[in-house]
């Protein structure tokens, strides 16, 4: 398997955003087209605690990985926040999405971070078989409320 994992530049946007919009279709989710724009300029700007990745391979973006460093009262280091993590469906099950998450953990590290911790679907059974082999659940549940 010859993947390459990469932070985005400028001109990745047109290999961003279908990854990003399959993303979204599969957790049956919409955004308006201002918010993708903005999470696009939110990488791009170094004042800005996002960050993203694509994992390549023969040329073509095959998958993504968006992380949020973030402080936390929990410890003195910063935590990391991956955020958001998808690998387009023909490319499933060839180990993209452990490299994705593994440059989170190296960007983490290197960052000075004490932690990774992410989300996922309840019926995100795929992906969970993963999750459960390379990180620890940590038992909580979520509640939100949104504005």
């Amino acid at each position: 398997m010859n993947i390459e994992i990469c932070p985005i530049s400028p001109a990745d946007h047109a290999a961003w955003l279908p990854l990003w919009q399959g993303y979204l279709h599969f957790y049956q989710s919409e955004l308006p087209a201002e918010v993708s724009a903005m999470t696009w300029q939110r990488f791009l700007d170094p004042s800005e605690p996002t960050h993203a990745a694509l994992a390549w391979r023969d040329g073509k973006a095959v998958g993504l990985v968006q992380w949020i460093f973030h402080c936390t009262n929990w410890s003195v280091e910063s935590s990391c926040y991956l955020q958001d993590l998808f690998v387009a469906a023909d490319q499933s099950g060839a180990g993209i999405g452990r490299l994705l998450i593994e440059h989170v953990y190296a960007q983490a590290q290197a960052a000075g971070c004490s932690r990774v911790h992410w989300l996922t679907h309840e019926s995100n059974s795929d992906a969970r078989q993963l999750y459960d082999r390379i990180a620890e659940r940590s038992g909580f549940i979520q509640y939100r409320k949104q504005f």
